[in-house]
């Protein structure tokens, strides 16, 4: 009898943790990984692997001088690393990753009480306040030959759409942009993993870039290239839909994955940044609370909601 445990509902179990549901990102990141290397050459791997190793080496340092119990076995870090460097141009200073890597793990991450309770995605979040202590070397963009370039949604503000890469280069990734980013083959194949995995549900990926797609066709813009440009592909599938800064109803993901279209299509078309998806991920996972607060379920035997 002392081992029966009484707690109130709900009572759910699973055969998933978060140990294995991280795995499963990770395996779903290895597409677009392998791409960014044979696109941009084997520094792509130095700059995620620094951003690894430095998330794991933070996380557990952090937990060691605080005493907490150690989770870097979770491999949560891991997966940070690997986003925030899919976040990032090739070019970037090792030190600059290694800062960007500190700032998610630390200050967005461990500060908030660590996997779970964080406000916002560490990787987006880290992203943003590189932009804006290094806005020269994180805009500086290199195409797969090496040579300097503006990205096509720098070269679609500018109205030069002459100079834009092919739809099958946009496609496999043939074109200026972070690591991660521009491959949308590697990327959509790593969200049906994750769809048939069941560590996503289609809502909000497919909300968001619909929405965008919506707002492109209004405004006159050319739709493959809004929805392949950027971090769309990569903030839709393995940002807007993490467990602990989103939204847990699909009433809530809709909405999230709305805002979040709407707001990025605002700071494209009208902004000073030619890129708003993280922008719209953070402000939407701020919004977070009130969405979950709107869409969540009434218990059956429920009283008037407070």
């Amino acid at each position: 009898m002392n081992k029966l445990i009484s707690s109130v509902s709900p009572h759910i179990t699973s055969s998933k943790n978060t140990t294995r549901i991280m795995l499963d990102v990770i395996i779903a990141l290895i597409p677009a990984a392998v791409a960014s290397v044979i696109i941009f050459g084997l520094r792509a791997l130095l700059v995620i692997g620094v951003c690894v190793g430095v998330c794991v080496f933070s996380e557990w340092g952090f937990e060691k001088l605080v005493k907490k119990e150690n989770t870097i076995t979770d491999l949560s870090a891991v997966v940070t690393g690997m986003l925030l460097a899919f976040n990032l141009p090739v070019g970037i200073p090792l030190w600059q990753a290694a800062f960007g890597s500190i700032v998610a793990i630390v200050v967005v991450k461990q500060l908030f009480g660590g996997i779970g309770q964080n406000f916002a995605n560490p990787a987006i979040t880290a992203r943003i306040v590189m932009m804006t202590a290094f806005s020269g070397t994180m805009t500086t963009w290199v195409i797969p030959d090496s040579v300097s370039s503006a990205t096509p949604l720098a070269l679609m503000a500018k109205g030069e759409m002459s100079s834009l890469p092919s739809y099958l280069d946009m496609f496999l990734g043939k074109r200026g942009g972070c690591l991660g980013e521009t491959c949308v083959l590697a990327l959509l194949l790593g969200g049906i993993y994750l769809i048939i995995r069941r560590v996503i549900t289609w809502h909000t990926p497919v909300v968001f870039i619909g929405t965008v797609a919506v707002m492109s066709l209004i405004f006159g813009k050319d739709i493959p290239y809004e929805l392949m440009s950027g971090g769309l592909t990569l903030g839709a599938i393995f940002m807007a839909t993490d467990y602990s800064s989103t939204p847990a109803e699909k009433w809530g993901k809709v909405i999230f994955g709305l805002g979040c279209g709407l707001i990025t299509v605002l700071i494209r078309f009208w902004g000073n940044f030619p890129e708003g998806v993280s922008f719209s991920i953070l402000i939407m996972n701020i919004l977070t609370p009130f969405i979950s607060k709107l869409t969540r379920q009434k218990p059956l035997t429920g009283g008037k909601k407070q």
